[in-house]
């Protein structure tokens, strides 16, 4: 009698799940600025503002990595 074990599933990339959270990051901290704004928290809401454009550039480049076919 063999142990017979079914194949591994295949690994999930870690890109995807970079990507999911830049994307979050992007729309929470452009929320979050806009409304910061809106509330006369001009320091907050630009630092949020600043944090979503980090997030956009990192969604750029692991999107751009992603179509390349990185693996990861």
């Amino acid at each position: 009698m063999s142990d017979y074990l079914p194949p591994p599933a295949p690994p999930r990339s870690a890109l995807t799940l970079r990507l999911w959270l830049a994307g979050f990051g992007l729309v929470f901290n452009s929320v979050a600025g806009w409304l910061a704004l809106r509330a006369d928290l001009t320091w907050l809401g630009i630092l949020l503002l600043l944090l979503a454009a980090v997030c956009l550039v990192d969604f750029g480049w692991v999107a751009r990595r992603k179509r390349r076919g990185d693996p990861g």
